[in-house]
């Protein structure tokens, strides 16, 4: 190949390549298509003319930057590219087919060193980005093909560079790829490194010893882990390349996987790859040094050990199920009777219904005729003169069977509308009767407690004593007012006293009705209660309306709640020592003293 200054020519020249590095200057999705496109006719120009021009191309991409574009590509969100997974695949398949055949350029270790391992690491995180697609929605047949195409291009660029195979082993997304248990990402893993080995057969002596453990370790975890025909197969024919290939495989197979020709052929014999798994095992034994008579003699024995307990188990298991089997068949004979019983009562029940609906419209059918004949007949037997007469008698009785039936309709609605009320009403009045007996029964107690004792009766002694009593004081202390102007005085002084009784007889009425006013008040809140909804459907305006409108209420609200966060900081001992002293000193007089607060301190 040439220097640089002719690539940069070369560049230069080619007025492709000049658009190309003129779209790739911003790391955009919306020129994604366009360069996509563009490189597609390129390429497939190039690839029909000498085979000079394409790697010449292939290089111009690289140094104008379209490669590195291509690469970021690769972790775009394909929501807002057009076509999506599948442009984005195309794109991946491009990059690993302009990377591989490029020839040599003045910055060789550039590329190889940092430019293939992003491409790598980019091509894994797609694949990674696919295969969660085609889990996460079950049957997308299409994700799980642009999975294996961007594995093929993975796979097409290993066998060019085998020096990327460490970083592919040490890649999260690879990792997330292999500890994936689907087996469909598993057999296209495998798949990949079986084409790798098959068609490069250096590659495995040239990954050294820790990627080659890494890679046989994924193969038998893969074998060991599934039970898919394609992944054992695979796994086989790839532990046979890696045999051939390298010397040091098989001894890394006897010191870290000791028995595994016994699982091999324990758990893959006769699923259809027998050959191979057969080479497999001789090569696994042939290399191994003889094993003794005794080792030999002792697993034949476990063998026997093993097959002589699951005989006895599954003969177990046989008798337990021959035990159950009358009383499983019994079971299933009467259910199955019963099943058909109610079958046939089903089909009985629907065959009566269709007939009485049968029997039901000839009926109406019968009675529709006979009328309409009696009309008939009465038309005939009617004269001419009286036929409008009898023709408007029957439009009359069908408009007052109509505007019956009508009538009937809309008071049932109406009651249907009206229960509701009817039924708060009734709660109301029931709610009123239970508080009126429960404050009779308040002031009876009060009654009982603290009895009013009014004067007793006189006698005749008593009453001798009290008028000398009087005598002696009258005579004792006689009146100072004997003439008519005192007794004026004390007229006018009787009529202020009169005076001011009434008017504290208006205030006592207002105070009654005060009393009443807040009756009715509780009443209309005990049918707020009784009417409120359910927690889930309540508002804010709804809550509004159970606020307390009474002084006394909501101070007495507020000290319980106040007393009700205290105790609980409290301890639990110190909870129950209250709760018995608060139980022991509420009295009576207490009780009375909140109760007449509630009903006489609150105003409207």
């Amino acid at each position: 190949m040439g220097s640089s200054g002719e690539d940069e020519a070369h560049v230069n020249l080619n007025p492709a390549l000049k658009a190309l590095r003129a779209l790739t200057a911003e790391t955009s999705e919306q020129s994604f298509i366009e360069v996509l496109t563009k490189v597609k006719e390129l390429l497939s120009r190039k690839s029909v003319g000498d085979q000079r021009d394409l790697e010449k191309c292939k290089q111009g991409l690289y140094c104008g930057g379209v490669l590195a574009y291509c690469c970021a590509a690769l972790r775009f969100n394909p929501a807002k590219i057009e076509g999506g997974y599948a442009s984005i695949t195309q794109m991946a398949d491009i990059i690993s087919t302009c990377c591989v055949g490029i020839g040599s350029m003045r910055e060789t270790e550039v590329f190889l060193n940092r430019f293939l391992p992003s491409v790598t690491e980019n091509l894994l995180f797609l694949a990674h980005r696919l295969m969660n697609r085609a889990l996460g929605d079950k049957g997308q047949i299409e994700m799980l093909r642009l999975f294996r195409k961007v594995f093929d291009s993975l796979s097409w660029l290993l066998r060019a560079y085998s020096h990327l195979i460490p970083s592919v082993l040490l890649s999260k997304h690879y990792e997330s790829v292999q500890m994936n248990e689907d087996d469909e990402a598993s057999a296209v893993t495998l798949l990949m490194w079986y084409n790798l080995f098959r068609t490069n057969s250096t590659v495995v002596s040239e990954m050294g010893r820790k990627a080659l453990s890494s890679v046989m370790d994924d193969v038998i975890y893969k074998m060991s882990s599934s039970t898919n025909p394609v992944i054992g197969s695979a796994a086989t024919k790839i532990l046979l390349l890696m045999i051939e290939q390298h010397s040091q495989t098989l001894q890394l197979l006897h010191k870290h996987y000791k028995g595994l020709d016994d699982l091999v052929r324990k758990d893959w014999q006769g699923k259809g790859f027998d050959a191979a798994l057969e080479q497999l095992i001789d090569r696994l034994q042939a290399e191994v040094p003889e094993r003794n008579y005794q080792a030999k003699h002792s697993s034949e024995q476990r063998v026997r050990a093993a097959c002589v307990i699951q005989a006895v188990w599954r003969a177990y298991q046989t008798r337990c199920r021959i035990k159950k089997l009358p009383r499983a068949v019994s079971v299933l004979q009467r259910s199955f009777r019963e099943r058909r019983r109610r079958l046939q009562e089903e089909t009985e029940k629907r065959r009566a219904e269709e007939e009485l609906r049968h029997q039901v419209l000839l009926r109406r059918q019968r009675a529709i005729r006979q009328f309409r004949q009696r009309q008939l007949h009465l038309m005939e037997i009617l004269p001419a003169d009286q036929v409008a007469r009898y023709l408007g008698e029957l439009e009359n009785r069908a408009a007052l069977l109509i505007q019956r039936m009508w009538r009937g309709y809309r008071e049932r609605q109406r009651f249907q509308k009206s229960r509701y009320q009817l039924q708060q009403h009734k709660a109301a009045v029931i709610l009123q009767r239970a508080i009126l007996r429960f404050l009779k029964r308040r002031r009876s107690q009060r009654n009982i407690l603290a009895p009013w004792k009014g004067p007793g009766g006189l006698t005749d002694s008593r009453r001798t004593e009290l008028r000398r009593q009087i005598e002696e004081h009258v005579s004792l202390y006689p009146s100072s007012v004997a003439s008519v102007e005192g007794t004026v005085e004390l007229h006018e002084k009787a009529q202020s006293m009169l005076q001011q009784h009434l008017m504290t007889r208006a205030s006592d009425r207002v105070q009654e009705q005060h009393r009443q006013a807040l009756l009715a008040q509780i009443n209309t809140d005990m049918e707020l209660l009784l009417n409120a909804p359910s927690l889930k459907e309540a508002t804010e305006e709804d809550a509004g309306l159970f606020l307390s409108r009474s002084t006394p209420v909501a101070v007495r609200a507020r000290q319980s709640h106040n007393a009700l966060l205290q105790s609980m900081r409290l301890p639990w001992w110190r909870m129950l020592e209250e709760e018995s002293t608060s139980l022991e000193t509420l009295s009576h007089k207490d009780y009375d003293i909140e109760f007449e607060s509630l009903y006489l301190g609150g105003q409207l």
